[in-house]
């Protein structure tokens, strides 16, 4: 869907427990996607749904970030932040479907007013004399 030039890919070193081998392989993997490139591919439309859906995972840049750490190889790592980021991106461009207001039926207002009318009844017997 988007290509690959308008990602910018990053590897650093994993926190977490590993050992030694978590202290000299750098298997997290930071990818980015510039959204300013991607209105060629997408459409201004599009890159603005994804802005304000997505909003609170935009760098300083305007870019769409995904992190993932936790494999131990940078390869699987690469495909988690891969499919995190199409389904971030799928999420954000889902059409919701509009909800069509109905009309509360003849049973549920005969109901509601029944209710209402027994606890006014039951209010109104709370409100006695004061007592002899």
């Amino acid at each position: 869907m988007v290509p690959k030039d308008c990602f910018h890919l990053s590897f650093s070193r994993s926190g977490g427990a590993g050992g030694q081998h978590v202290n000299k392989t750098e298997t997290k993997v930071d990818l980015r996607l510039d959204l300013d490139a991607a209105i060629a591919v997408l459409g201004p439309d599009d890159v603005a749904r994804i802005r304000q859906a997505l909003a609170g995972r935009l760098d300083a840049a305007g870019r769409l970030v995904v992190t993932a750490s936790e494999h131990r190889s940078q390869f699987q790592n690469y495909e988690a932040a891969m499919e995190r980021m199409a389904n971030l991106l799928a999420s954000a461009l889902a059409r919701r479907k509009r909800r069509i207001g109905t009309k509360p039926t003849r049973g549920s207002q005969r109901r509601r007013l029944d209710e209402k009318r027994h606890r006014g009844d039951i209010k109104r017997g709370r409100q006695g004399g004061g007592g002899e």
